[in-house]
């Protein structure tokens, strides 16, 4: 496949992905775990089709290896979607996600013992900043509710309480999926690249531990039937249009992640981290501007700060200018 089309695929499944998803938890904050056995569940069966061959096709890396992954997977999908029903907005969500960079240098430094340059360290601290600001711009939104009475002041105190809970989940889920980074990649180093056979492992395993949160599931799906019924375009079928949203959610989470799947296949991890990268940055812009989530000038501020410091830590301006150069021998050449 072309890497324009696999680019595509991901820009236009994740941030569809982010579309369907603000539109379930809107309605229904706490239907993060129905949505996660959703995803969970539909990738498992087609990877046990087309990748595991109904069972019939041992994996390359040991399972032993998988369950491993599969705990610290699993835990960082689970906090991540129950991190929306603690106050955290969907802006916000994205833009701590994207501290992704802070965490593995962090961690491959203590583990791996990795060394870093200085254009690294600047653009890690960049990312910091950038999440600290609006980290602590929507502090001030949460507990600015003014009180007028003791009851308002007790629920006001609530919700930032909870909202500091959320950004406790949200740390904690990113260093885990940074450890989880680096586990893949000593495994990697070892067995060699399998990453559709660690989609399919990371996603079937886990799908026996959702049993522990099955009343909380079979909640979400009563509330889900009770939602107003909506005509599915062509099909002509009508079903509520929760079960929509959760549908297309699944869908374009899957078309998401292959996308990303055949880029990594096709070309440089430089590519893949900027097409990334730009997606979060266009689905971020896309949810303030039709949700109208609440957005100051330090908010972009802080996206800002965030987004630079990542372009710089994939070096694309390096990558930028080593191509330009090329370019200009080859004119020279050709002027010869």
């Amino acid at each position: 496949m072309h890497p324009g089309l696999a680019a595509g695929l991901v820009f236009g499944g994740c941030c569809s992905n982010v579309v369907f998803l603000e539109l379930l938890v809107r309605e229904f904050p706490g239907c993060g775990n129905l949505v996660t056995f959703a995803q969970f569940f539909f990738i498992a069966v087609e990877g046990f089709i087309f990748e595991a061959n109904f069972g019939r096709k041992r994996p390359v890396i040991p399972i032993k290896y998988y369950f491993i992954m599969v705990a610290m997977f699993f835990t960082v999908s689970v906090v991540n979607n129950y991190a929306l029903n603690l106050n955290i907005s969907m802006p916000l969500h994205m833009i701590f996600r994207s501290g992704s960079l802070i965490a593995n240098m962090a961690l491959g430094i203590i583990i791996l013992k990795k060394r870093y340059t200085v254009s690294k360290y600047a653009s890690i601290a960049l990312v910091s900043l950038g999440i600290f600001i609006c980290t602590f711009m929507s502090a001030k939104q949460v507990s600015s509710t003014s009180s007028t009475s003791k009851e308002e002041e007790e629920e006001s105190l609530s919700a930032f309480l909870w909202w500091l809970l959320g950004i406790a989940a949200l740390t904690f889920a990113l260093l885990m999926s940074a450890r989880m980074g680096i586990f893949q990649e000593t495994l990697y180093k070892k067995f060699g690249k399998h990453s559709k056979e660690a989609l399919y492992y990371n996603h079937a395993l886990p799908i026996p531990g959702f049993l522990l949160l099955a009343p909380d599931i079979y909640k979400q799906a009563v509330l889900f039937n009770q939602s107003e019924l909506f005509q599915v375009p062509v099909l002509g079928l009508s079903l509520p249009i929760m079960w929509f949203y959760l549908i297309m959610n699944v869908i374009t989470q899957y078309v998401c992640i292959r996308g990303v799947f055949i880029l990594t296949t096709e070309c440089t991890s430089l590519t893949v981290t900027l097409v990334v990268t730009l997606r979060k940055f266009v689905s971020l812009i896309f949810s303030i501007l039709y949700f109208r989530n609440s957005f100051t000038a330090w908010h972009w501020v802080g996206t800002l700060l965030v987004f630079v410091g990542t372009l710089i830590y994939t070096e694309v301006w390096n990558s930028l200018g080593a191509t330009l150069e090329q370019k200009g021998k080859a004119d020279e050449k050709k002027q010869e």
